[in-house]
């Protein structure tokens, strides 16, 4: 593994805390929203994708306050809890294409030479990341890990769409189907059926199963995701 020099910084984006990690000579842009959990495990996340690629990157994680609106395309009951899903998901990415982006290039951490732009998440922003790869070719890759697909509409949705992303990768814990909440437990067959529709359609995917509930590990299988999608784009 080469030495990389690594620049860590905390910057606000139109009103939302950045958490970014910059190697030089970077030839992927891995976006991320992430909450309070996910800013806990960065550190780790980084140096996991970093045992995994000899690539340079750079990580741009982004501050999400309401998860369950802010990251869903549309409303949905509530699954776990009495507060419903909502449809905040089309200005999230409206703030990354038009906010973070373009804040990025003016830092001059994102130029017309990383053209390897990735959105990854987990749980309910692997959700998000993989609706946005439908989206927008803005993303070349898209890493949903242990992503919501059980949410209400979704299979409809991937069944009825093409991605516009050229590679997703999937991934999900295998006891996450272990739960007694009935909309969760269908987790394995959605994500099942996700891997079918993105294969039939030429996408370049993957389904990778990890040992452990949704809880476990979740920095280093988010780093599996972003590194897999290094690897497919940038080469290793």
């Amino acid at each position: 593994m080469r030495e990389l020099t690594m620049d860590k910084k905390t910057t606000l984006v139109d009103g939302r805390n950045c958490y970014i990690y910059e190697y030089t000579d970077a030839c992927a842009l891995l976006v991320q929203p992430v909450d309070d959990h996910d800013l806990e495990m960065l550190d780790e996340e980084v140096e996991a994708i970093r045992s995994l690629t000899d690539k340079a990157f750079i990580l741009a994680a982004f501050e999400v306050k309401d998860w369950q609106t802010e990251l869903t395309p549309w409303p949905a009951p509530a699954v776990f809890g009495k507060t419903p899903f909502g449809d905040g998901a089309a200005a999230t990415l409206d703030f990354i294409i038009h906010r973070l982006l373009p804040a990025l290039r003016q830092m001059k951490l994102s130029d017309e030479g990383i053209t390897n732009c990735l959105l990854g998440g987990y749980s309910l922003a692997g959700l998000f990341a993989l609706w946005a790869g439908y989206q927008t070719a803005v993303f070349k890759g898209t890493a949903a890990v242990s992503p919501s697909v059980w949410y209400q509409g979704w299979t409809d949705f991937a069944t009825a769409n093409s991605p516009k992303a050229s590679a997703v990768y999937l991934s999900l814990g295998d006891k996450e189907g272990k739960t007694r909440n009935p909309m969760m437990a269908q987790i394995v067959d959605c994500i099942n059926k996700q891997y079918e529709l993105l294969s039939a359609q030429g996408v370049n995917t993957i389904l990778e199963w990890n040992a452990g509930n949704h809880f476990q590990d979740t920095a280093v299988r988010t780093a599996k995701g972003f590194a897999w999608l290094i690897r497919q784009l940038a080469g290793s």
